[in-house]
């Protein structure tokens, strides 16, 4: 492998960034507009909470199912066939979603365009693992995730200047423009040397045949988690937790979506030099989740009668703390051998994407039939950082680890 393409600011770096861009506007698109989007479809404010859950959890069950398909094809056909398939098929769901007249047809199009939006992120960061010299592997990976992590404060800008419905169609252009520069981005070298070995590729059941694999997947998947407890239940509903806490001024979800990811992005690229200077991945992960925990406190504590200005605030420190998804994908692929590498690392990101819709909301929505809506947030909150903390004190250092290696 050359010098260039071990660079972090190689071609397969820049392109994998630019990817997740787009990835990311898509992605937290309908979260920003959600609002606007129903409330042209005709709907009451009643019916914008409720089937705003429905159609964000028919999404997340598209990146679900979509991680498992992406995750395998990008061990059996390659890293760049799934950054070709993924990038074409929600492209299409966007523009398509531009046009959509009902929500019945609103929950089908984003089921589809979270199929698509799966794959984005799990090949980008398996390729540059392996593109990437491993000194340097944690950096480049936070650079792919904060550059791509402004996808959320764009699709915001978007949103202020344009109809919902053009904002589909700038998202699903933007992704078709991008598959002209996939053509300049070159296949893993790891992958090539396994491509034709008579050794089990993609094989999404070997994550489940073994108990060490089992523990290793399953431990990924709970570190993960604040950040869709953070972006998908408090940051995406703070308006109506804003209501709950007796503040009087109207807040915009998508403004507190753009605070969060302006500092998410921030943190994203922090995280990776942190990593770097503590030779560890696990205590930069336990930095973060401490300025989460903090600002979670905040968020339930510091709001009572506020105002707008403080939630957005908070949203923003939120979105510092969670800010270490690139160390957290990073991880997945350095868990895992070559042969299962794209399937773990694409499908660790979309699982814990999928459990806001089959574990944090329907926790969330469970605890609302016993206690109050306030309650049952901070009651989730704490849940879901406990499991948490126990995945990063459970799993293995990976900082600095050779990836050249198979899962037998």
């Amino acid at each position: 492998m050359s010098a260039k393409q071990k660079s972090i600011f190689s071609i397969a770096v820049i392109v994998a960034a630019l990817g997740y861009f787009v990835d990311i506007y898509d992605l937290l698109l309908f979260s920003i507009i959600r609002m606007p989007s129903l409330e042209s479809l005709g709907l009451n404010s009643d019916q914008v909470k409720i089937e705003g859950e429905e159609i964000l959890m028919w999404q997340m069950t598209g990146l679900l199912i979509g991680g498992i398909i992406w995750g395998v094809m990008g061990d059996k056909k390659g890293r760049l066939s799934v950054l070709f398939g993924s990038i074409l098929l929600y492209s299409i769901a966007n523009i398509l979603n531009g046009f959509i007249q009902t929500v019945e047809q609103y929950k089908w199009i984003r089921f589809i365009a979270g199929l698509g939006l799966a794959g984005e992120l799990g090949a980008g960061i398996t390729l540059v693992s392996e593109l990437v010299a491993k000194e340097r592997r944690g950096i480049a990976t936070s650079l792919v995730a904060g550059i791509g992590l402004t996808g959320a404060i764009a699709a915001f800008i978007i949103k202020e200047n344009f109809d919902w419905r053009v904002c589909y169609f700038i998202g699903g252009g933007m992704g078709l423009i991008l598959l002209l520069l996939r053509v300049s981005v070159f296949e893993s070298g790891m992958y090539q040397q396994i491509k034709d070995a008579k050794v089990q590729k993609g094989n999404f059941l070997m994550l489940f045949n073994s108990k060490d694999r089992l523990k290793r997947y399953f431990l990924n998947i709970l570190i993960g988690l604040p950040t869709w407890l953070v972006i998908g239940l408090l940051i995406t509903f703070s308006n109506e937790f804003g209501k709950q806490m007796g503040i009087k001024e109207k807040i915009d979800p998508g403004k507190s979506i753009m605070f969060a990811y302006v500092l998410i992005s921030i943190g994203d690229i922090l995280i990776g030099f942190i990593s770097q200077w503590l030779k560890s991945r696990k205590l930069a992960l336990y930095i973060f989740y401490a300025i989460t925990i903090l600002f979670i406190v905040l968020f339930f504590t510091a709001q009572w009668n506020g105002s707008a200005a403080g939630m957005y605030l908070i949203c923003a420190g939120l979105g510092l703390g969670t800010g270490f998804w690139a160390i957290f994908v990073t991880m997945a692929a350095e868990q895992f051998g070559t042969n299962l590498r794209a399937t773990a690392t694409t499908t660790v990101p979309n699982m814990v994407r999928g459990m806001l819709a089959v574990v944090i909301l329907p926790l969330f929505k469970l605890l609302r039939n016993y206690t109050s809506y306030y309650d049952a947030g901070w009651i989730t909150a704490l849940i879901i950082m406990l499991l948490s903390i126990f995945a990063v004190i459970k799993i293995k250092e990976t900082f600095g680890k050779d990836l050249n290696f198979i899962e037998e």
